[in-house]
């Protein structure tokens, strides 16, 4: 499969489950990819040779915390000085802070959003410059299920993962006529390192998210992936600003 050969992407939180698959998958369809991260070096040198032999031309990696404000520009400089074009961005990168609604504190909320929002709005800016100078590109969001419905213990992620799909839209208006595409996935609860260690945590958890979900499964990495690397080639031509759920059917009810 060569849909992306001759692309150049970066795809952020990149170390692990979604991202990492996501690098991976690109990877196969050709392209070469700059992985982000604020995760080890051990975890971006591994998904970097996982990309290597999955077909990549080229494969770099840079570790960013990207709650810095000037980050998401260090990160478009790195990845162009790297790959010298940008032809797909995927903005993956995202932390979740859990709590009941009056106890979230001032440090949870700069953090979170910080990296859910802030991180995805300046690098999808800092892209711009080379994409327009391309004559276009492709943008995506990875939001979360959790942007479209309520749940106990998520307002502040929720509202950065709605906010989040509402930029989507913002973008994608704006952007259109410069051949810029740019469009969001909201995963419902999938199988990561990251969910593994909530459910490990709390075992009730995983029981009742299971129960939500009317296909009685949770989500593969790589069928997030999957769609993503569909909005970030030329067979999604016509498909602009929209928010693609893919959550087993949980948002059903």
């Amino acid at each position: 499969m060569s849909k992306l050969k001759g692309k150049s992407v970066i795809v952020t939180g990149a170390s692990r489950g979604i991202g990492r698959a996501t690098a991976k998958m690109l990877a196969a369809a050709g392209a070469s990819v700059f992985l982000v991260a604020e995760g080890t070096r051990e975890e971006l040198e591994a998904a970097v040779a996982e990309c290597f032999e999955a077909g990549a031309p080229r494969a770099e990696y840079g570790i960013f915390d990207l709650a810095g404000s000037a980050v998401p520009q260090r990160v478009a400089d790195a990845a162009l000085r790297a790959m010298g074009r940008i032809d797909v961005l995927v903005n993956n990168a995202g932390i979740r802070i859990h709590g009941p609604f009056g106890e979230f504190v001032d440090a949870d909320f700069e953090r979170l959003i910080a990296i859910n929002l802030r991180a995805p709005f300046m690098l999808s800016q800092a892209v711009l410059p080379a994409m327009r100078e391309q004559g276009g590109g492709r943008i995506v969001h990875v939001a979360s299920q959790l942007g479209s419905v309520a749940t106990p213990g998520a307002a502040l992620y929720g509202m950065a993962k709605a906010a989040l799909i509402h930029l989507t839209k913002s973008m994608a208006l704006e952007l259109a006529k410069e051949g810029i595409m740019v469009n969001a996935v909201s995963p419902g609860p999938t199988e990561t390192e990251t969910m593994h260690e909530r459910w490990t945590k709390g075992p009730e958890l995983r029981e009742q998210r299971l129960a939500e979900i009317p296909l009685e499964r949770f989500g593969k990495p790589e069928e997030i992936a999957a769609a993503i690397l569909f909005l970030a080639t030329t067979d999604a031509q016509f498909i602009q600003g929209h928010n693609l759920v893919i959550d087993g059917g949980y948002t059903l009810h």
